[in-house]
């Protein structure tokens, strides 16, 4: 069995009045998964410095500076946290959302856009890669047995 000794008692982390926090449902829900180191750097950023309603307020160009990118790195790293459905933006103001439960068959539910997957076409592709004639075209639902 582990112990619970810390490493280095004196570097004890000490939790400020201005505390932020990562919701663990990230890890455990599988947000992350899948997700670009550019986008989690983004995220941990505006996890960071949001305040108790998720919003924050960076412009391109000051994220630009802190996170060490070009626009256009900050510009695809948003996107990508948008289509998770991690964030919302709007001229300027960031919010990070609440952790809505991942909907997953698979990889996920949700197109990039956002939208959901019909049932029928999640079943449509689960049953498309279980069989074994599925990559040799169309044909492969009656015959070769």
């Amino acid at each position: 069995m582990r112990g619970r000794m810390p490493i280095m008692p004196e570097r004890l982390r000490h939790i400020p009045r201005q505390f932020s926090w990562i919701d663990h449902r990230l890890v455990r829900d599988g947000h992350v998964e899948g997700r670009s180191a550019g986008a989690l750097a983004l995220y941990l950023f505006l996890v960071t410095v949001a305040d108790a309603e998720g919003l924050s307020w960076y412009s391109e160009p000051a994220l630009s500076r802190q996170l060490s990118w070009n626009a256009e790195q900050v510009r695809g790293a948003r996107t990508e946290l948008q289509q998770a459905g991690l964030i919302a933006y709007h001229k300027g103001l960031y919010q990070v959302l609440d952790l809505a439960p991942m909907l997953s068959v698979g990889r996920s539910s949700l197109r990039p856009s956002g939208e959901a997957v019909s049932i029928g076409e999640t079943l449509a592709q689960m049953l498309a890669s279980r069989l074994p004639s599925a990559s040799h075209g169309s044909a492969g639902l009656g015959g070769d047995r």
